[in-house]
């Protein structure tokens, strides 16, 4: 079979390594205790990943995805704030050495109209969805930067080039301004985040890009975290059937991967082809 390693790529960072295409990777994943955040857990961990620190805000923690070579570390929700996302990147740098890929994939609703949306309702809104993937941002890449040999853990890999990929997960509410005011402002700011960190992260090898998700079945709609909405499931779109969680799950785990190598600043659609009808 032909070497399809990318010159510039190390064999290290090759999606097509038999052992896994994010064989060695240190992750991030919050909202690890929602659908999509738990469906993206175990993505991660099925192809390859050495460890993966999955914030919760919940009893779900005990429901977390598990696997056979994958350190799922189960850790307190991560609150959209300076300290705590710089407390979680020196714990994964201190224990590991490095840091490869971090998904936002906890989200927040708000009232449903206009008139029932206080400025507290947008405070929060944008804290949870706009916020976290700024300091994301702001702090992941310096840690996705960093080098080092072959730690002494399970799936250990060395790094030796700056990789990394950042993931943000939303919602086409941005498109269709169905999830209220709030919720639909604070997904645009997380597209912002996206859109602003391709200059951010320019010619450092480190990617940004966000999932516009919509008509996922999560076995019910997500409660949002500031108790006052849910995030609406959406229709069927194209395809005529809901989509699952899993599904957003595989194009979390592509992101991540060096098969979108070229991609960043790009909001990929799992919707159905909803927004397009």
């Amino acid at each position: 079979m032909a070497d399809l390693t990318m010159q510039s790529e190390s064999n290290h960072f090759s999606p097509y390594r038999a052992d896994g295409k994010l064989y060695g990777f240190v992750c991030v994943v919050t909202g690890a205790d929602q659908p999509i955040g738990a469906a993206i857990v175990a993505e991660l961990a099925a192809h390859g990943a050495a460890s993966i620190y999955a914030c919760t805000s919940s009893a779900n923690a005990a429901n977390l995805p598990t696997s056979d070579t994958a350190q799922t570390i189960h850790y307190p929700h991560l609150e959209p704030n300076e300290h705590s996302t710089l407390a979680l990147i020196d714990e994964a740098l201190n224990a590991f050495g490095r840091l490869d890929v971090w998904v936002c994939a906890s989200m927040s609703a708000g009232p449903g109209t206009v008139t029932a949306t206080t400025p507290s309702d947008l405070m929060a809104a944008f804290e949870h969805n706009a916020l976290s993937p700024f300091f994301a941002l702001k702090y992941a890449p310096a840690a996705m930067a960093k080098m080092t040999a072959k730690g002494m853990y399970g799936n250990a890999a060395p790094k030796d080039q700056s990789y990394g990929s950042i993931i943000i997960v939303t919602s086409t509410a941005c498109e269709k301004a169905s999830g209220g005011p709030a919720f639909t402002m604070s997904c645009h700011s997380a597209l912002g985040v996206v859109r602003s960190g391709v200059s951010v992260l320019r010619g450092t090898g480190i990617r940004i890009n966000a999932i516009s998700h919509s008509g996922i079945d999560m076995g019910g709609e997500v409660k949002a975290t500031n108790g006052n909405g849910t995030i609406p499931v959406g229709g069927k779109g194209g395809l005529e059937r809901n989509g699952s969680p899993a599904e957003v799950g595989r194009v979390a785990g592509f992101l991540a991967s060096g098969f979108s190598s070229y991609i960043t600043g790009s909001n990929l659609k799992v919707d159905g082809g909803e927004s397009v009808l």
